[in-house]
């Protein structure tokens, strides 16, 4: 029996809808007419999801089908050198990238056993932070400050730093202007670092499901160097906006705000993405992954509700 159910009522990227009663929490479901969502809430008589495209041609009434999946994406080493969006397509009309292996978007972390202590250096070739606060492999470090202050500059000069260092970067844009992912890609290309880099996007018009689900998929892609002995290094720009898309989604599903309107979980939104940064012990191969998450502060406030959440976390 397909698990299928009806639309109720659909606008804002939400969709209710009624029946699909056999649905998982964070499942993929398909439209009729071929648009995915994810069924984030499910309540006593609907269920809430979010949609992953613009679904203007979804009609009230139309049927839904459970997919059976959670949100999924392919990995392989021929991503190195792509631009993808959340999705993990490759948005840079380069053509298709072929992949045998998949992984999950949201896996758990790696456990305490799995992990030994941070001991190698990661040069970002900024001689300041390298001699004063040097940052190891396998670590996170928060890079703060507000719009304009040269957070990204950081976050690039890192990455043209790891030429040469068999390091993989993956760096995710979330709700940027699309000229200004542009801008970094041109940069690194021109200086020979998409060699060794993945850019996941999602500009500012993309849809808050696919903003939010950015920086999932960027750790996921390094998740899969990291547990091949590599060592990667994923740079997300930036985690505000993330929790931003994610405020919006969550207020249009109506569950309740609380501070600053954001949702009860969005410490936890963060921390489980950064907590999948981690120093892989030696049984497992010794891979990496150094999280480097930028979060933008509105006229120096670090005391505001994301920054002070994210210090706590990195």
């Amino acid at each position: 029996i397909v698990n299928t159910g009806t639309v109720l009522q659909v606008g804002d990227g939400i969709v209710r809808i009624y029946g699909l009663d056999e649905v998982m929490a964070g499942e993929l479901v398909e439209f009729e007419e071929g648009t995915i969502g994810i069924a984030l809430n499910l309540e006593s008589n609907n269920v809430g999801v979010v949609l992953m495209g613009d679904g203007l041609m979804i009609q009230e009434g139309s049927s839904v089908k459970a997919t059976g999946k959670i949100a999924q994406i392919p990995v392989s080493e021929a991503y190195l050198g792509r631009v993808i969006n959340a999705l993990a397509k490759p948005i840079d009309g380069r053509g298709a990238i072929s992949s045998s292996e998949s992984r999950l978007i949201e896996s758990p972390a790696p456990g305490i056993i799995s992990r030994r202590s941070v001991y190698e250096p990661l040069q970002t070739g900024l001689i300041a932070i390298d001699s004063m606060i040097p940052i190891g492999r396998g670590q996170r470090e928060l890079i703060i400050g507000d719009r304009q202050t040269g957070k990204t500059a950081v976050a690039t000069d890192t990455i043209l730093n790891q030429q040469g260092q068999n390091v993989i970067c993956v760096y995710v844009a979330i709700g940027q202007k699309a000229s200004s992912v542009a801008q970094v890609v041109n940069a690194l290309q021109e200086r020979g670092a998409m060699e060794y880099t993945i850019v996941v996007a999602e500009t500012a018009d993309s849809p808050a499901t696919l903003q939010y689900l950015a920086p999932y998929t960027g750790a996921a892609l390094a998740e899969y160097f990291m547990y091949r002995e590599r060592h990667t290094l994923i740079i997300y720009d930036d985690l505000s906006k993330q929790a931003q898309a994610y405020r919006q989604m969550s207020l249009l599903l109506r569950r309740p705000p609380g501070r600053e309107a954001y949702p009860g979980d969005v410490f936890y939104l963060h921390s489980r993405l950064l907590e999948r940064a981690a120093k892989l012990s030696s049984s497992l191969g010794e891979g990496s992954m150094t999280a480097l998450p930028i979060v933008e502060t509105q006229s120096g406030d670090v005391s505001a509700y994301i920054p002070t959440n994210v210090i706590s976390i990195t």
